[in-house]
């Protein structure tokens, strides 16, 4: 027990240093790991082994088509299509343009899956359109940065699936069609917000509602959401599998990006190909390291001392829960997002399936306390987007935040405690009832 209680100090303290000390994460994940297994007088060979193991996974192979879907259509023109939709559904309203925004981010992270991307792109238009119509600069990057988080419930997600594969035996389908409701209600929280700081600053509304716009703008983006139709409909009928119906989206989105909208060339798909393997490649060695940290952490009975730890502390569901959501923000913070997924399933989702709650719903929960990570410092990627694009220094950024995160996370306690609203739509296509 002394043995075990020595290794795993090893692993985890010299994760913790290495991450603190701004280490690539995936070297920190790696080298704790070879120096546990050198303590225990294991092979390296174990370490090439996992490593392999960790991406020899049919289900992963959806992961580089999603991202590539995700590209495309972030690079075909799509994004000035969904903000005309969304504009023509709600622009009207009283600081229409913040609401705008958020409703884009929805449409848009159904297709791209990635908050960055979403930031990148649709970010890029909007905060200067906000700034042009008289909103302050900080709100603006504000709205953009904390919408951009339901690109990464609203399917199809890439994260989703590497949970799916992480926890085992969890349907990706399932998944996919449960994030819909919480990425609803995140963008109704975020509309509660902006429309009260909207009013206190007499933000202005946009153009009158018009139906025959909005049909007209419908039928404009109709090409692009149908691309959510392939995947998501594909995958929960049983036509064909998620790595299938990724592969069929990305022809579907090269023929579409470069025929109709025509934001794309043959030309410029080979840069898109090669945004899509800078992505990937990122993504494989952080699963394959992880995978090996996984092994030692198994191995040393981490989770199950995890699950000692915090059920020690109470015995009461809803203090669980809580405890589990502060572990994954807290995580947030100094974590990127896959290997928040990748490191913390084993240890987490045991102790919430003890509690009561669903796998699936725990997906939802997880990927939402990683989106809200992502806007935290000191290591939040699309905060330092967000920054970068309104060229606002990141301390403003995050003071206009502050009522963001309060209504974030007043959704993810929605979703930690009604779990209807996650499973509310598998149960109805037949999953996990």
């Amino acid at each position: 027990m002394a043995a075990n209680s020595t290794a795993i100090a090893i692993l985890l303290i010299s994760f913790l240093v290495m991450v603190f000390l701004r280490f690539p994460i995936a070297y920190s994940v790696a080298i704790s790991s070879i120096l546990c297994l050198a303590y225990q007088g294991l092979p390296l060979s174990t370490l090439v082994q996992q490593m392999v193991k960790g991406i020899s996974s049919f289900s992963l192979m959806a992961v580089p088509f999603f991202i590539t879907m995700g590209v495309l259509m972030g690079s075909g023109g799509i994004s000035e299509k969904l903000l005309d939709l969304a504009d023509a559904c709600v622009g009207w309203m009283r600081g229409g343009l913040a609401m705008v925004n958020i409703l884009a981010s929805y449409f848009f992270g159904g297709i791209s899956g990635s908050a960055s991307a979403d930031t990148a792109s649709l970010g890029s238009l909007e905060i200067p359109m906000m700034v042009d119509r008289g909103y302050d600069t900080d709100f603006s990057t504000a709205v953009t940065i904390s919408s951009s988080v339901e690109g990464m419930l609203v399917p199809p997600s890439h994260n989703m699936v590497i949970y799916a594969t992480t926890a085992g035996g969890i349907s990706v389908g399932s998944l996919f069609i449960a994030g819909y409701l919480p990425g609803a209600v995140l963008a109704g929280s975020l509309m509660v917000i902006s429309y009260i700081i909207s009013k206190k600053r007499n933000y202005p509304k946009g153009d009158p509602f018009s139906i025959k716009r909005l049909g007209k703008d419908l039928v404009k983006s109709i090409w692009a959401l149908s691309a959510l139709l392939i995947v998501v409909i594909g995958v929960v009928a049983g036509v064909f599998t998620a790595t299938e119906s990724a592969a069929i989206a990305v022809f579907y989105s090269l023929i579409i990006s470069i025929y109709v909208y025509k934001g794309v060339t043959w030309k410029g798909v080979w840069k898109v190909l090669d945004t899509c393997i800078d992505t990937l490649s990122i993504v494989l060695i952080l699963i394959s390291t992880s995978s090996v940290f996984g092994y030692c952490l198994t191995t040393l009975h981490v989770p199950e001392l995890a699950a000692k730890a915090i059920t020690g502390v109470s015995s009461n569901p809803y203090v669980i829960a809580l405890l589990i959501n502060l572990i994954l923000l807290v995580l947030g913070m100094i974590m990127d997002m896959a290997p928040i997924i990748l490191i913390s399933t084993p240890i987490l989702l045991p102790i919430a399936t003890s509690i009561g709650i669903d796998p699936v719903q725990y997906g939802i929960i997880l990927v939402l306390n990683c989106g809200i990570g992502l806007l935290t410092p000191p290591v939040g990627s699309v905060l330092f987007i967000g920054s970068a694009i309104a060229k606002e220094p990141m301390e403003k950024v995050v003071k206009a935040m502050l009522p963001f995160y309060v209504f974030m996370i007043i959704a993810l306690l929605l979703i930690t405690f009604i779990p209807e609203i996650s499973l509310c739509l598998p149960w109805a296509f037949g999953y996990g009832k």
